[in-house]
Parts: structure tokens; C-alpha cells; sequence
């Protein structure tokens, strides 16, 4: 296919074997099981790093560089899925970062130094980086625009449960069997999400790569990498220290030298003119404060739980599992209110009701055990997901096919630093306020969603019912 040739959004090549089953299940089955897992891993290994610390022989705080090195190379390699999807197809590029991903989870579960477990983890993060925008390229491209909200039901699967159930899943492996389990649960997943693929996952239609460009990786990866690093280490070292400084103002001048190169090359890594589609830009833009918020409330509330009342790990984790309930509620919802009530009135409901939640947690954060904790989270998943849901299918609705490893990726690359921002914020908050416990990270969690309620007073029904 010429580089100028157009693409639908439902347009797909057979895999090898034939047309086994759609496309659209296709998709939906392997993108839910590597996201899940991509997902499930920024969150389930930091239950064991205790038990990582004793085998290893040193304090788990020691251990920071087994979630750095893979939050690095995630961010390192998303600016990069874009080309590389275009460059050898969807298919091949989505099965060889899940069998990476796979491949490298059972290397974790091998390793005896930390050392050798770092390494192991990046190329996890490697793997990672390039499952959620390819995925999320394939989704765009195998439903058409009116039939999105229903796929979003399956793409919600992975974001809603994984964060919650990796605490849970984690703490149970660590307490009944080794910290190698909590990397070899997703050994079976990822076998069974390559089987599937490798027999029924089609490949799409590409534009085309052009010539590889390099000054944008180096400066997106160094950028994103160094970015990352900092906010990663600020609650821990201090936004102040050294340490933290350098590598986030070198990294804001990386991102702010990529944006310059990018917009004047001829054939950049990241299509950042794609930003100039109205709609994308106002949706997504809305989408970056509750990502921080969400984030941030996600990594007080178990602290507030295990410090304040008392929690186990695995009892914590049980507590804050009604979010995931509520997100996957909403994703239900959505479609069924999507036309009746307009994408702009429940993005903003979805941001003032994390707000609220928010707010609510403050009031409680000195308080008693409260049975009301459990429906509060129910309800912060359900608000969370109104918003995600309804302004994730609206980002794309005016985005052709062609475009849409751009946006994925921008949208990725700008998930990634929301998501570190706010856990950076609010463990920063909670630990220079332990004698007041979580309450000001939840208040600040909660002065920060309604951000997003007002940018997506912008976003226009009309824009989005037209495509």
C-alpha cells in the first residue's frame, strides 16, 4: 500500500492461517491480556519488594530500581511504537512485544542478584512500552466510530481491574508461595495471549514507515526517561536534592528541544501536528488531570488503610477492588447514556465526582474504619470511568485511520507522565505530612479533578455525533 493510500477503520489482512474468527474479537482478546498484564505490573511488584529485600540482603528501599529501570523503558519506548507498527505491521509488532514482555517475566522470576532482576525488568518495560499504543492503534482500527463505546467495555477490563487486583494478587503470591511468583503469574497469560494471536490476530493496513528518526527517539526516550526518573524518585529523595533536579530540568529541555525538532521535520517519530485536531487535543488534554488524580488517589488510599487503620496488604488491596468494580460499571453505562446525555456532561460529572470522592477521603483520613470507605471507591470508579470511557472514544473520533499510531502515541506519552506525576505529588504529600496522615494528598488529589471537568466543558457534542 502507497503511502498516500487511504484506510478504513475496520479494514484488515487474514491471519496466515485464514479468517478463524472477526477481526474485532481478535483484537479485543489479545490487547485486553497484554494490556492487563503491561498494567497489572506497575503495581503488583511493589508487594514484594519487601521479600525482594531479604533474599537480596538489603532494605527495600534499596530495591527503587526494579520499578525505575521499568518505568524508564516504558517511556522510553513508546515514543518508538508508532514507527514501528507502520514500519513492520500491527500484527508482528504487537506479537513480538508480547512474547518480549512474556519472555522477560519468566528471566525475573530466575534472578539472584538485583542487578540481573533490573536488567530483566526493562526488558519487561521494552515489551511494555509497545503493547498499549500498538494494541490500542489495532483497536482503533478494527471498530469503526459507532461502534467504539461498546468495544470500550473490553478496554476498560485492563484499566480498571489490573491496578486493583495487583496489590491483591500480589500480597496472596507473596504470602503463600516466593516473590518469583508475583513475575510468573503472567507466564500462562502471555503464552496463551501469544497462542491466540499467532492464530487468529489479523494484521492492518500501514501507511507506511518512513526514514527512521533518530534525533527524535533520542531526544523523546532521553526526555521521557529522564522525566520519569526524577518524579519516580521525588517522594524518596526530595523534590529539592540533586538527584531530582537535574535529570527533571534536563529532561524538560529534552521534551522542549523534541517538540522544536518534531514540528520542523519532514518525517518526525511523533506526529505532534496531530495535537491540531480540535477535538482530539480538548478531550485528551482533559483526560491528563484525572489521570494524575486517579493515580495519585490509587497510591494514597492504601497507605491511609494499612497506617491509619490498621490494614493488612492483602486486606488493603480487597478495600480498594470496588474501584474496579465501579470503572467496569461505567464502562457498561456509558454507551447506553453516550447519546441520550452528551460526552461533555459525563466528562464533566465523571471529574467533579473524583473530586467529591476525594474530598470525602480527606474528611476520613484521621477518622475510624468506615463502611462507607467501600461505596466511596465504587463511586470514585464509576466517575473515573464515565470520564475515561466518554473521552477516550471522543479523542479519536475525528482522527483517521491512517493517524492513528500518532495519536496513540502522544496520548501514551502523555498518560505515562500524568500517571508518575501524580503518584510523585501525592507520595511527596503523604510523606511530609505523616502526622496528619493522607489527608492532604487526597485534598490536593481532589482540587486537581475538577481541572478536568472544565477542560471538558470545551469538548463539542456536535463534533463528536458529526466524526
Amino acid at each position: 500500500m502507497s503511502p498516500a493510500a487511504p484506510l478504513t477503520g475496520n479494514t484488515s489482512s487474514p491471519p496466515p492461517g485464514g479468517r478463524i474468527i472477526s477481526a474485532k474479537a481478535a483484537v479485543c482478546g489479545v490487547f485486553v491480556a497484554a494490556n492487563f498484564m503491561a498494567i497489572m505490573d506497575t503495581s503488583i511488584v511493589n508487594v514484594a519488594l519487601p521479600a525482594l529485600g531479604r533474599d537480596f540482603g538489603m532494605d527495600a528501599s534499596g530495591l527503587s530500581s526494579v520499578n525505575v529501570g521499568y518505568l524508564v523503558a516504558l517511556a522510553v519506548f513508546i515514543p518508538v511504537s508508532g514507527w514501528l507498527g507502520n514500519r513492520f505491521g500491527t500484527r508482528r509488532t504487537s506479537l513480538t512485544a508480547l512474547l518480549l514482555f512474556t519472555v522477560a517475566s519468566g528471566l525475573c522470576a530466575t534472578a539472584h542478584s538485583l542487578p540481573a532482576l533490573t536488567g530483566y525488568r526493562v526488558l519487561q518495560g521494552v515489551g511494555g512500552g509497545l503493547l498499549a499504543p500498538v494494541g490500542m492503534t489495532m483497536m482503533l482500527r478494527a471498530f469503526p466510530v459507532a461502534e467504539r463505546l461498546r468495544a470500550q467495555r473490553y478496554v476498560m477490563v485492563p484499566t480498571a481491574v489490573a491496578p486493583a487486583l495487583g496489590p491483591v494478587l500480589g500480597g496472596w503470591l507473596v504470602d503463600t508461595a516466593t516473590w518469583h511468583w508475583v513475575f510468573l503469574v503472567n507466564l500462562p497469560v502471555g503464552v496463551l495471549g501469544l497462542l491466540f494471536g499467532v492464530w487468529a490476530l489479523p494484521d492492518f493496513p500501514s501507511p507506511g514507515a518512513p526514514r527512521f528518526d533518530l534525533p527524535g527517539f533520542l531526544l523523546a526516550g532521553g526526555g521521557l526517561a529522564a522525566v520519569l526518573y526524577a518524579l519516580t524518585g521525588a517522594p524518596d529523595r526530595g523534590w529539592g536534592s540533586g538527584a531530582v533536579l537535574v535529570p527533571l530540568l534536563g529532561g524538560a529541555v529534552l521534551l522542549v528541544l523534541l517538540v522544536l525538532w518534531e514540528l520542523r521535520a519532514d518525517h518526525p517519530m511523533i506526529e505532534l501536528r496531530i495535537m491540531a485536531d480540535q477535538l482530539f487535543r480538548t478531550t485528551q488534554v482533559s483526560l491528563l488531570p484525572m489521570g494524575a488524580a486517579f493515580l495519585g488517589v490509587l497510591y494514597l488510599y492504601p497507605q491511609f488503610l494499612q497506617t491509619g487503620l490498621g490494614y493488612d496488604a492483602l486486606r488493603s488491596g480487597l478495600a480498594t477492588f470496588p474501584e474496579a468494580l465501579g470503572m467496569l460499571t461505567a464502562s457498561q453505562v456509558v454507551p447506553r447514556l453516550h447519546d441520550r446525555v452528551g460526552p461533555r456532561r459525563l466528562m464533566v460529572a465523571g471529574g467533579a465526582g473524583a473530586a467529591a470522592v476525594a474530598v470525602y477521603l480527606a474528611t476520613e483520613a484521621d477518622g475510624s474504619p468506615s463502611l462507607t470507605l467501600y461505596p466511596s471507591m465504587f463511586l470514585l470508579g464509576c466517575s473515573v470511568g464515565l470520564l475515561f470511557a466518554t473521552g477516550q472514544n471522543a479523542a479519536f473520533v475525528t482522527v483517521s485511520a491512517s493517524r492513528t499510531p500518532d495519536a496513540t502515541t502522544v496520548l501514551n506519552m502523555q498518560r505515562q507522565l500524568a500517571a508518575a506525576f501524580g503518584v510523585a505529588v501525592a507520595g511527596t504529600l503523604a510523606g511530609a505530612n505523616s502526622g496528619a496522615g493522607c489527608r492532604t494528598g487526597f485534598l490536593t488529589m481532589g482540587a486537581v479533578s475538577p481541572a478536568a471537568s472544565l477542560l471538558a466543558l470545551r469538548v463539542s457534542d456536535r463534533r463528536v455525533r458529526e466524526g
